[in-house]
């Protein structure tokens, strides 16, 4: 779903990078929101369809704890059953993996291709490739996060979900923030190394460490302090689709997104490209 970016930016025109790579990735862009609308195609429609007795007595015959990680404990709601099938799950994935693969790509992927020295030889300098590559990273995020919001909306009433719009922004604000923190680590990580496999794992290990975290912490009381180093905590831990709460672990998404981003773009601006 990504597409290479074969062509030299204009130094000529406005933010040159930030519309190079937006015109490039068009494709993968719209193939990555296809799949996410796909995702809710496949899971909303049938929330009435499981909302049956023996479905609730099978979910309580299971631990508390595992269906307390699952998730389970929560689908006899439209909230509940969006957040544990999409948001907190495919939906989940499959922006992590966009972004992780956008985020490697910017510089890491460039600089393997050769393709980010011919860049920085027409007079566009480190820091303004490496911000304008952050843009794009959000930019993309926002056009998924709008596919999102537009097709939740679109199924909410013909699935009986009964969610609040404002509920459905603040989750996938949350949600967003999440696949940022993913694409950022990956970005940051490309940005220091300058080698594609590493950024895609450090974005990999980031993703699967916040929602192992989480499921561990569920587990035992004892664990429940993992919540608190989980970025997929951050983001779900007040449950902002039922509640429309949240704000504060949207904002530490969205610092430790500008932190990883700072770190790389300092290491970018300094270190030796590779030949």
């Amino acid at each position: 779903m990504t597409t290479a970016m074969t062509q030299t930016p204009n130094k000529r025109t406005t933010l040159p990078i930030l519309r190079w790579q937006l015109r490039s990735g068009l494709r993968g862009l719209i193939g990555w929101s296809i799949g996410l609308a796909l995702a809710l195609l496949l899971y909303l429609p049938v929330y009435p369809s499981v909302q049956s007795p023996q479905l609730s007595d099978m979910i309580n015959s299971l631990p508390k704890q595992m269906s307390g990680t699952l998730g389970l404990d929560r689908i006899a709601t439209g909230a509940g059953y969006t957040q544990a099938t999409y948001f907190g799950l495919l939906g989940f994935l499959l922006a992590a993996m966009a972004c992780i693969i956008w985020g490697s790509q910017a510089i890491a992927g460039a600089e393997d291709s050769g393709q980010l020295e011919l860049t920085l030889s027409h007079a566009v300098s480190r820091g303004q490739y490496a911000l304008e590559s952050f843009v794009t990273l959000v930019v993309r995020i926002l056009a998924l996060s709008a596919t999102t919001v537009v097709v939740l909306l679109l199924l909410n009433s013909p699935s009986e979900l009964s969610l609040t719009a404002g509920n459905i922004v603040t989750a996938t604000v949350a949600w967003s923030g999440l696949a940022l923190v993913a694409g950022s680590t990956a970005l940051a990580v490309g940005s220091m190394t300058g080698r594609p496999n590493w950024s895609i794992g450090a974005g990999a290990a980031i993703t699967v460490a916040g929602y192992a975290f989480d499921a561990v912490s569920k587990s035992s009381s004892s664990l429940r302090w993992l919540s608190n180093i989980s970025p997929y905590s951050w983001a779900f831990g007040d449950d902002p689709l039922s509640t429309g709460r949240g704000w504060g672990g949207i904002a530490l998404l969205g610092g430790l997104s500008i932190v990883l981003f700072g770190l790389g773009y300092w290491v970018f601006c300094r270190r030796d490209l590779h030949g």
